[in-house]
């Protein structure tokens, strides 16, 4: 098992802390041991594997279904077309881009089983060749021969190791073992409830009449706060700064918003 553990050696790197880092990488530290007293490191954190797809799930339906509000109040119509439009996008576009993760992820995975599949083979059936396109490998990027041949017959002992290897530095391709389905229902589910923001304005107005002049200034306040909100939670994945990460969002949400409510008040004669 590893003694790194590596939440804690981001936070070193992001403080410029090298005694953090060492303490990180030290066996025995704190959070290093697990409960069966065996030093380890969780590389695939639970609750941010599928971050990236509640993510962008979240800033596609706030965007769009914001767009597609903004367009029909440029435009002057009634509330009752901003909630068709609004949840008729929340559906559709919804499901059209899980479906599109979820096809997309499970084509990856089968590529990716596909190569493992014939490297494996390959080091069955001719171990010499693939040991010697490691060791080329290793020696382009700058290894001395002795060296990039001791290495290889190191790694060459452990073939489930070996190609793994083999999958990296030949092919590029680095394991990932999330489910296309999970990902798919991520994307999903975060389109639908952050999609919902910017329609929730109108919702509420049917209930509540009077609030009708305010409807579209709060639908533009929660969905400004919606788009802040997840450019923040990007930084999980980018390491930027959280604030100029979600300003960063909401200026571009902003401008999707803005060209659709200007379409919308250029065409809204046609209507």
């Amino acid at each position: 098992m590893l003694t790194r553990r590596l939440d804690e050696a981001r936070e070193a790197y992001k403080k410029n802390d090298p005694e953090a880092s060492r303490s990180a990488h030290a066996a025995g530290g704190e959070g290093s041991v697990a409960r069966n007293g065996n030093a380890m490191e969780d590389h695939r954190n639970a609750q941010g594997k599928y971050l990236k797809s509640v993510i962008y799930g979240g800033l596609d339906g706030t965007i769009t279904t914001f767009a597609a509000v903004a367009g029909v109040a440029g435009a002057n119509l009634s509330a009752g077309i901003v909630l068709i439009m609004g949840f008729a996008n929340l559906i559709a576009d919804g499901l059209s881009m899980s479906i599109g993760d979820y096809l997309s992820s499970k084509s990856e995975a089968e590529y990716q089983a596909a190569e493992r599949a014939r490297e494996a083979w390959e080091v069955r059936h001719f171990p010499e060749g693939e040991k010697q396109e490691l060791r080329e490998i290793y020696q382009a990027r700058g290894m001395a021969a002795p060296d990039a041949a001791a290495v290889v017959d190191i790694i060459a002992k452990d073939e489930q190791a070996w190609i793994d290897i083999m999958m990296i530095e030949e092919l590029g391709i680095l394991p990932d073992e999330d489910s296309p389905v999970k990902g798919a229902i991520a994307t999903f589910a975060s389109f639908g409830i952050f999609g919902l923001l910017p329609v929730l304005a109108y919702v509420v107005g049917l209930f509540i009449p009077g609030i009708d002049s305010l409807r579209f200034p709060l639908a533009c306040l929660l969905t400004g706060a919606t788009l802040f909100g997840l450019g923040a939670l990007k930084t999980r994945i980018t390491g930027r700064n959280w604030f100029f990460s979600g300003l960063e969002m909401l200026l571009v949400g902003g401008i999707a918003a803005a060209a659709a409510y200007l379409v919308g008040s250029l065409l809204g004669g046609l209507a």
